[in-house]
This record gives structure tokens, C-alpha cells and sequence, in this order.
């Protein structure tokens, strides 16, 4: 009986060894794809569209349609990603402002 003990007490800590190790690996991985993700992702993450945009069109869910003055090209993004750009604008001239999440329909 002791013989089967000592057995299954080697027996758990070489499994308890086998989890430490696949921990371990794990860890390790995660950190290498973190590394490699974080290294590709931050070419990504540059702003590829910069500067004063005119809001063409507010759609349902926050999308919105700006359009490039400088060469006129128009594309589509999440309202979220817009800030507000105010510049040239005098005291006490009006501005007009629109609430992306609450969008007015006009009767066609």
C-alpha cells in the first residue's frame, strides 16, 4: 500500500510539473503574440485621414459621410472617430451644430 502511494504522489507532482509547464508556454505565447501584434498594429493605428472634413450626410447607428474639400473625395466613418473642428470663426457668428447620435429627418 505504501509502494502505491509513493507511486501516486510522484505520479501528482509530475502532473502538477506538466500544468507549471504549460502555464509557463502559455504565458510565453501570449507575450510573443502581444509583441508581434503590437508591432504590426501600430502602422494601423496612424491616422491615414487628417485635417477639416465637410459633413456630407449623417446616416442611422452614427455613420457619417465626409467629404474631402482639398480634392473632393468622400468616404464613410463612425461618427465616434470625428472631432469637432471649429477655425476662423468670429465672436458672435453663428455656428450650426449636429449631434451625431440624434440624427433630424426632413419630409422629403
Amino acid at each position: 500500500m505504501a509502494k502505491a502511494a509513493n507511486h501516486r504522489k510522484l505520479q501528482l507532482n509530475e502532473l502538477e510539473e506538466l500544468h507549471n509547464d504549460a502555464y509557463e508556454n502559455s504565458k510565453i505565447y501570449k507575450a510573443r503574440t502581444k509583441a508581434f501584434h503590437d508591432k504590426h498594429i501600430s502602422r494601423k493605428l496612424r491616422s491615414q485621414w487628417d485635417g477639416p472634413y465637410k459633413v456630407i450626410e449623417v446616416f442611422l447607428h452614427g455613420a457619417v459621410e465626409i467629404k474631402n474639400p482639398q480634392d473632393g473625395t468622400t468616404f464613410k466613418v463612425n461618427g465616434q472617430r470625428l472631432k469637432h473642428y471649429v477655425d476662423g470663426i468670429e465672436r458672435g457668428e453663428m455656428i450650426e451644430v449636429v449631434h451625431l447620435t440624434d440624427p433630424i429627418y426632413l419630409p422629403s
